[in-house]
């Protein structure tokens, strides 16, 4: 099984998505093992964002996602990062295809609702940021063998 980090975005926030963006990921078969509403600070802001340092856009990026608290959950499954990210759906929410959180929720590419890890290296690096080890749990659910061969 593989696990994976999201963010539910201050615009999601803001628009009362947090619910339904975790009811998409959960209705996929993804099992939630952490969850939290976090404001996140400048500094752990730019830990997370620490690739895009120097970039136009950087300064922006850490301005936004420190305007509100934020959901942050850890999702676990089979191929979870590109389930997760097949849900989410295209960057630019233009280009992503109908039925995606993004797709279906989304206009603009600075305001798309949800950040997904982009590969298991960057999830294992995102988790450690946001959650210690004991507040992520494992369980099974009764629906688990319908999902998971």
């Amino acid at each position: 099984m593989e696990r994976t980090l999201i963010l539910v975005k201050p615009d999601a926030m803001q628009r009362g998505l947090a619910g339904e963006i975790l009811r998409r990921l959960e209705a996929r078969g993804l099992r939630i093992v952490g969850l939290k509403l976090l404001q996140v600070d400048r500094a752990l802001a730019e830990r997370h964002y620490a690739e895009h340092a120097g970039k136009p856009f950087y300064e922006g990026l850490i301005a936004y996602i420190t305007t509100c608290p934020i959901v942050i959950a850890v999702f676990e499954g089979t191929d979870a990062v590109e389930a997760v990210r097949t849900t989410m759906g295209k960057t630019n929410p233009r280009d992503a295809a109908p039925g995606t959180i993004r797709g279906d929720l989304g206009l603009e590419i600075g305001r798309n609702l949800i950040h997904g890890s982009d590969s298991l290296a960057s999830a294992a690096r995102e988790i450690d940021l946001f959650f210690q080890p004991s507040e992520l749990l494992s369980y099974e659910r009764a629906i688990d063998p319908w999902l998971f061969e």
